[in-house]
């Protein structure tokens, strides 16, 4: 089964909306490549531009709060995380169409409640999260350190499981059918 996990990055901010995620100007690019560089350049936090090349390079893991990917409803915006190598994005809660868009992608999107979302927030340095897919598990470690620092569960349904242990959609038909 496919390992999910990696360095975190927090982004601390209700409503992402998709024109944050990948402003419409480039929803005409033709290959999803050519929205790498542009994830999450309009953003916004504290009042400050978020510069996503720096601060998502090595990242594989966000966590941000509740209504991620609320706005249009667009795929474009779940392919710019694609093509940056962020595999999950944990949130109390996500837009109900960029959610499966995730799982259609082979994004896990995984919801928690506000407590274990704080609890993730609240923890301070380079945070490496490892999600168990079987178990339903997240695990979140602190620069390196062999204890967990937070341990919580999640749950997700066994066909969007299975989506996302296969690579998505496209990857789920040719296995199945």
């Amino acid at each position: 089964m496919k390992k999910f996990g990696g360095k975190a990055i927090f982004l601390d901010r209700n409503d992402i909306n998709t024109d944050e995620i990948i402003p419409a100007k480039y929803l005409t690019e033709i290959t999803k490549n050519n929205l790498r560089e542009h994830l999450l350049e309009d953003l916004l936090l504290d009042g400050r531009n978020f510069n996503a090349r720096e601060e998502m390079a090595e990242a594989q893991v966000v966590v941000t709060r509740q209504n991620f990917g609320c706005g249009s409803s667009r795929e474009h915006a779940v392919w710019a995380f694609e093509v940056n190598n962020i595999e999950v994005i944990i949130a109390d809660s996500f837009a109900r169409i960029f959610r499966q868009n995730m799982f259609n992608c082979g994004i896990l999107a995984i919801e928690l409640d506000k407590k274990d979302i704080e609890r993730l927030f609240n923890l301070s340095g380079d945070v490496e999260i490892t999600i168990d897919l079987d178990n339903q598990l997240i695990s979140a470690r602190v620069n390196g350190a062999d204890q967990e620092a937070v341990q919580c569960d999640f749950e997700i349904n066994p066909f969007d499981r299975d989506l996302v242990s296969v690579g998505g959609w496209l990857a789920y038909a040719a296995k199945k059918y």
